[in-house]
């Protein structure tokens, strides 16, 4: 799918959204976001404000593709496939939501195309970490969500925050990012 023009968020727009990550990140940044939204249907005005608000936050403001954790948290979660020695910090959050775990790299990959577990950095690399983020979304169905006319704005970002981190970790922030992404798109 070829992204049309009047799809695609600006350069402005991002900043706007984003005012704490240095012009060159957000602009090197970019073009990921807008194919990966155009790939995953991530299309509408209200879909591009709340994925960029999970995005953001989840990146510190667009700030890492990486979390700064060691990982070393995760060594032994075999819910989420660290069954070997070393997997907490290899497979550590990366993207722009954070994908953690060597099952989620594993099922990330193939959804992909690309070979997260033998090279689970690349999953930080600014194309995957947009495409990672928005398969995410997709998997996760958050369009959907996000569409929902019966819940306000504040409830949608409650909703697709609990998917998107498991609880309510940095609302308030993403409830900004959100407000932000509404008033410049």
């Amino acid at each position: 799918m070829e992204t049309l023009k009047s799809e695609l968020i600006s350069a402005e727009q991002l900043f706007a959204i984003a005012p704490n990550c240095p012009t060159d990140r957000l602009v090197s940044l970019l073009p990921y976001l807008n194919d990966a939204m155009a790939k995953f249907d991530i299309s509408s005005r209200i879909r591009k404000a709340h994925f960029l608000a999970q995005t953001a936050h989840e990146s510190d403001g667009f700030n890492t593709n990486e979390e700064y954790a060691d990982g070393s948290d995760y060594e032994g979660w075999t819910e989420l496939g660290n069954t070997q020695e070393g997997d907490g910090a290899r497979f550590k959050g990366r993207g722009l939501i954070q994908v953690t775990g060597r099952a989620n790299y594993q099922e990330c990959g193939e959804a992909l195309g690309v070979d997260f577990v033998d090279n689970p950095k690349q999953l930080a690399s600014g194309q995957y970490a947009a495409l990672s983020a928005a398969w995410f979304w997709d998997k996760n169905k958050l369009n959907a969500i996000a569409d929902d006319p019966t819940l306000s704005s504040t409830d949608t970002c409650i909703q697709i925050t609990r998917i998107v981190n498991g609880g309510e970790n940095g609302l308030d922030e993403r409830l900004a990012y959100l407000q932000r992404a509404l008033s410049v798109l």
